[in-house]
């Protein structure tokens, strides 16, 4: 049987990763973390967050409403309350489709 890569997911991610992946301040992700009440990273006993790749989806949805859709912060709240389900599963589409166009953009600089 022929070996298979798997993909290799944490299960927690620390604030400098977290930051560098949104490309943002750790207090604006502290922030966010005040104002959403989907966003509940654990804490050591240090106090450092540790972020779940739920709260990673949940920081991904945030940002597309807030950062690209240009939702208030309370406008994202309530659309969040309102349409939870809908909101996940158009996060899940969005990002198949930016690994898409990651795979195209790739292909086209071979060529």
């Amino acid at each position: 049987m022929p070996y298979k890569e798997r993909d290799i997911n944490k299960m927690y991610y620390t604030m400098g990763e977290v930051t560098e992946m949104f490309n943002v301040n750790a207090s604006q992700i502290r922030f966010y973390e005040k104002e959403f009440d989907i966003l509940q990273p654990k804490k050591n006993k240090k106090g450092n967050r540790l972020f779940t790749p739920e709260d990673i989806e949940n920081l991904k949805i945030i940002f597309n409403l807030v950062d690209e859709k240009g939702f208030t912060l309370k406008g994202a709240k309530d659309y969040l309350k309102n349409n939870k389900g809908d909101v996940k599963e158009n996060q899940k589409i969005i990002d198949s489709l930016e690994k898409l166009k990651g795979f195209l953009v790739g292909l086209a600089q071979e060529l």
